[in-house]
């Protein structure tokens, strides 16, 4: 099974408008330290990028606003492997409140592993292949089951 984290965080001032509802890029920063973790999950620790100089980086970001974060709010961000090839890959992430299950955001990137300086592109490391097995085992079921929506509607 391909590594899955989950994350917390509160909502904190730096976080947020003059409304005290979170802004766009703060997502997108939580996000980014829960891929950190999912980085390590996968055998990319910190260290080990900046003594080799490999580093994933992101190529392409879609993120769905759903409902609006707000000052104070604890949000729970869970995340996994979604899709691998032999050059890049797609991490999937979901924004909750856990206080009423709200869905906030939902986050899928496309991310390629780089050789700095030169920004040579590498393939994946070959133990992936075998996330990539489970991942399309699990997406299959994913897209053969219905899921539920927060707001109770059934999306097919």
């Amino acid at each position: 099974m391909a590594p899955r984290i989950r994350t917390e965080v509160q909502v904190m001032f730096f976080d947020t408008d003059c409304g005290g509802v979170v802004s766009n890029i703060a997502y997108l920063r939580f996000i980014e330290t829960a891929r950190t973790h999912l980085a390590e999950e996968l055998g990319l620790t910190l260290v080990d990028m900046a003594e080799k100089q490999r580093y994933p980086v992101v190529v392409h970001t879609a993120i769905d606003y759903r409902r609006a974060a707000k000052l104070g709010d604890r949000l729970v961000i869970e995340g996994g492997l979604d899709r691998v090839e032999r050059a890049r890959f797609w991490c999937a992430f979901r924004i909750v409140r856990p206080q009423d299950d709200m869905l906030i955001a939902e986050c899928r990137q496309m991310l390629a592993l780089i050789e700095m300086p030169t920004g040579k592109l590498l393939r994946l490391p070959e133990h992936w292949k075998t996330y990539q097995k489970a991942e399309s085992t699990e997406q299959r079921e994913r897209e053969s089951q219905a899921r539920t929506v927060p707001s109770g509607e059934r999306v097919q």
